[in-house]
């Protein structure tokens, strides 16, 4: 429990997995985004202000991450990466692994969302003495 308002601690595992969901940290209910990355301003169910959270370059970086360890690096050791025509190979990856970016992208930034939120990380501006 918060001493301050008598509420439960969030956990942010809770947020992370309502974000990966793409549903307001906060209640689990309302939609997270307007479009496809563009984050709803506030919470159609709960009226939380989700544009507060900060999320910026982190969700490009963790799926690259997330892309470039769990796919790109064990295709490497698979022989026809290296001995077929480049004709051939670039096209059998870059299409399904920028497909897979795309997918993942709005996860990841929902889980950072629900990270940021768990943890009471707002811009600036919304911050005491910003």
């Amino acid at each position: 429990m918060d001493a301050m308002t008598d509420r439960p601690v969030p956990s942010v595992l809770t947020g992370m997995k309502r974000g990966v969901l793409h549903r307001c940290p906060n209640c689990g209910e309302g939609r997270l985004y307007a479009r496809y990355l563009k984050v709803e301003f506030d919470c159609e169910v709960c009226g939380h202000h989700l544009a507060a959270y900060p999320a910026d370059d982190g969700p490009a970086y963790f799926t690259i991450l997330i892309i470039g360890h769990l796919f790109v690096a064990p295709l490497l050791l698979f022989p026809f990466i290296w001995q077929a025509s480049p004709w051939l190979v670039v096209p059998l990856t870059i299409l399904p692994l920028a497909g897979l970016t795309l997918m993942l992208l709005p996860r990841v930034k929902g889980a950072v969302i629900g990270a940021l939120w768990a943890n009471g990380l707002r811009k600036a501006h919304d911050a005491p003495g910003g």
